[in-house]
């Protein structure tokens, strides 16, 4: 069935959800009963450890993560649903080109936020219609106090892997996950796209003994599996840091300037069960793909906010973004980019100044040496004359 009559049973309601939510556009849907988050208790251990770094927002609110009723005291369900953002691997000729800046394929379409939440909201509005409730559910799309991943495995959509992402093992991990508390009961189930059907089958795999994400991470930034240090991910370095990135990282990061997907992208459950996104939305634009590194370091607050507006890079920030564009032409190395990066010298905000003489050094030809002297002359700023310093020692 496809509808629902006011007062459906818990069972009408699982059809009517799954089926709703998948012509929305969702790709794994599922039910489970609200109660206590599962492994909350682990990631307050996480939190303990002090691998979160600047993510203080992370810590806010733990009674409303610890268990979503404090959020909706009457909620009896969370329905959590996985929508793919997959479009199509990265050619070759951009991926191995370091005069490219690499973008995390989840960005590369509209912010997810806005393209997510109001499709819970859809739903939700059909759940009411059937089930004659004149209140709101609560909608989640990662912006607050509720545990997703864990979540979506406690519904059946997937197991966390070794990552840390949660992988669904006939669709692979390029999802967002979304949450929607509501007050009825729904009869569990879980819907996979890949089968067309639900299922009160939560059995699911893992792993085993892949270590490929964990070995590719240039980064080292998993302490053990399942166990991420995100003061070291490149993720978190080029979207949540807001600082200067640590020297002994920007080696690491190569031309990484908003986000990183290798532990994904070797992934075998994607390489073999990847699905194309089903909403239109999340389609790449060709400028948000790749794109040249010298290009960016020439854009100001204006055609910065032109090029990314309605994308998830906003979240950088100009400064942010140049910075990470930096650290990529420092790892190009290509004498190539040192006008731009003189050029940088003079920006208005230090952290580009900073990451700029830093890139500087690592080429260091004697332009981008002269340039470097003439700024340490000139450089008013704490910061960026430290930058200058270190880049002379180079």
């Amino acid at each position: 069935m496809s509808q629902a009559e006011p007062g459906a049973s818990p069972a009408d309601l699982a059809e009517l959800i799954a089926n709703s939510a998948h012509a929305l556009g969702f790709d794994l849907i599922g039910a489970t009963p609200a109660g206590p988050s599962p492994d909350c208790a682990r990631f307050e251990q996480w939190l303990a450890a002090g691998y979160e770094g600047e993510m203080a927002w992370l810590a806010r609110r733990a009674q409303e993560r610890a268990d979503p009723r404090t959020l909706l005291p009457e909620a009896r369900t969370a329905i959590v649903l996985g929508a793919s953002y997959f479009t199509h691997e990265l050619p070759a000729a951009l991926r191995d080109d370091p005069s490219r800046g690499l973008i995390a394929a989840y960005a590369w379409g509209d912010d997810y936020h806005d393209v997510v939440k109001p499709l819970l909201f859809d739903l939700d509005a059909t759940i009411r219609a059937a089930s004659g409730r004149t209140t709101l559910g609560r909608a989640y799309v990662d912006a607050g106090p509720v545990l997703e991943r864990s979540w979506a495995q406690e519904a059946g959509l997937g197991f966390i892997g070794k990552n840390t992402c949660l992988i669904n093992p006939r669709l692979g991990s390029w999802t967002f996950l979304a949450v929607l508390l509501i007050p009825e009961a729904v009869a569990r189930f879980t819907f996979h796209v890949s089968r067309q059907q639900h299922t009160s089958d939560n059995t699911l795999p893992g792993c085993g003994a892949c270590t490929r994400c964990l070995d590719i991470c240039p980064t080292n930034a998993f302490v053990a599996p399942h166990l991420l240090d995100a003061r070291r991910c490149i993720s978190y370095l080029t979207i949540e840091l807001r600082g200067p990135i640590p020297h002994e990282l920007r080696p690491l990061m190569g031309n990484w300037i908003f986000g990183c997907d290798l532990c994904q992208q070797v992934c075998p459950y994607n390489r073999r069960f990847a699905r194309p996104t089903r909403l239109a939305a999340l389609q790449a634009r060709p400028d948000r793909v790749a794109p040249r590194l010298l290009e960016l370091l020439a854009l100001d607050e204006a055609g910065f906010r032109q090029r990314f507006g309605g994308s998830p890079v906003l979240r950088a920030k100009r400064r942010g973004l140049l910075r990470n564009v930096c650290v990529a032409l420092g790892n190009w190395g290509d004498p190539a980019a040192v006008p731009a990066l003189i050029e940088a010298l003079h920006d208005a905000e230090p952290l580009v100044r900073g990451h700029a003489a830093w890139a500087l050094g690592r080429i260091a030809t004697p332009a981008a040496r002269q340039a470097l002297l003439a700024a340490a002359m000139a450089e008013l700023d704490g910061y960026v004359q430290t930058e200058i310093a270190a880049a002379h020692s180079v």
